[in-house]
């Protein structure tokens, strides 16, 4: 019997695997694909922070970026420059796969194109490359993405919003330490262009509807020959319930995605950090009762919680608005103070900070009110 079966081999199950395995729990990861980090969902742009978090070489790492560009629809553009590296660029599928390989390393065992068909209990049945078969353990730790089987199988209750994502990688000329945003290119989200470096760089968009159309319409303005596409998914919202019937959700399997950047693989990393803790207290307890299961759920809000809360307010704000509110907006922030108060404060990780001050400044206040009043109150009082 296993202590803990990992579902998913992501970055936030790689990254599960190996905090059990180096607790020195008897661990098995489990991937439904037949290679890891492919296919790619993923733009690959992550913080220094998710870089480190990770703990994997910077072989990685493609480009390095310290600044971005944010366009009005009518071309004018907002620029940041913190003069330091902010983001990395990174291969994702190399990234998965230095994350699973220092799983093993640790100890974990890993299944490729092995799926999840039923739970009960102990007994997870699976099939795959092996054919079926039930493998027991005594925890599971969900990292199956925003699908997740392992939910659907428990009855769990999902994110409540589900953006599509496409990305193209194109031949583009662009300064390669600044990414370009477009929140026009998306009514609800946003579009962005993210230099990989020899003249190539990525560019795609999210959207709770009509993707592909949108898509088709952004690319059609840069008018550059496509040499790769990915398409993929982000869940915004985390799930009620992050726990239950000795299973703990983490990363996209659980909802815990930015809703201002569409990242997930800093919390999913982090939230793989506090299940294998709370994992390996209920194996040496022996205890799997939902009040012990409760305890992840705890440390994984106090870690970052208050981000994901505000973050989706912060979302359902800026799918309210409109293009020409967004360029007011935009217009608002081209106050020098405010942009120094941005490349100062600007945490991509952790928003709220630089959101929560930004907000009280008088003339940033005044065009959020009268937008939407009530919705900011309730931000600022958090």
């Amino acid at each position: 019997m296993y202590d803990v079966v990992v579902v998913g081999a992501g970055p936030s199950g790689s990254a599960a695997a190996r905090y059990c395995a180096e607790f020195g729990l008897k661990t098995l990861c489990i991937e439904e694909h037949g290679t890891i980090g492919h296919p790619v969902q993923c733009a690959g742009l992550i913080s220094v922070a998710a870089f480190d978090a990770c703990r994997i070489p910077t072989s990685c790492i493609v480009n390095r970026v310290q600044g971005a560009r944010v366009y009005a629809s009518d071309g004018s553009h907002l620029f940041f420059d913190a003069k330091e590296t902010k983001g990395s660029v990174v291969d994702r599928g190399m990234l998965d796969r230095k994350m699973a390989e220092a799983a093993i390393q640790a100890g974990a065992e890993l299944r490729l194109k092995t799926y999840v068909r039923g739970i009960h209990g102990t007994e997870i049945f699976t099939t795959g490359i092996r054919g079926s078969e039930t493998v027991s353990a005594r925890m599971v730790i969900a990292a199956d993405g925003f699908r997740s089987k392992v939910a659907r199988i428990h009855g769990m209750i999902r994110p409540p919003v589900l953006l599509g994502g496409l990305q193209a990688e194109i031949l583009h000329e662009m300064d390669e330490r600044y990414v370009d945003i477009y929140p026009h290119a998306s009514n609800d989200f946003f579009g962005w262009i993210i230099p990989v470096g020899h003249r190539r760089a990525r560019i795609g968009l999210c959207s709770e509807g009509n993707v592909k159309e949108k898509f088709s319409q952004f690319l059609a303005t840069f008018q550059a020959p496509c040499t790769h596409f990915v398409c993929g998914a982000i869940p915004l919202g985390v799930m009620p319930h992050t726990y239950g019937k000795r299973t703990l959700f983490v990363g996209d399997a659980a909802g815990m995605v930015k809703p201002t950047s569409g990242g997930g693989i800093y919390m999913g990393v982090r939230s793989a950090k506090h299940a294998a803790v709370t994992a390996a207290k209920c194996i040496e307890n022996d205890s799997f009762d939902d009040k012990i299961l409760r305890q992840y759920e705890m440390q994984w809000r106090k870690d970052f919680g208050r981000e994901l809360s505000i973050g989706f307010r912060i979302f359902e704000l800026r799918r309210a608005l409109s293009p020409q509110e967004i360029d007011k907006l935009i217009q608002t922030l081209q106050d020098p103070s405010i942009i120094d108060e941005i490349i100062q404060k600007g945490d991509i990780d952790h928003p709220s900070k630089l959101i929560l001050t930004l907000v009280k400044k008088p003339a940033i206040l005044n065009i959020l009110r009268i937008l939407f009043r009530a919705e900011v109150m309730k931000i600022m009082k958090d």
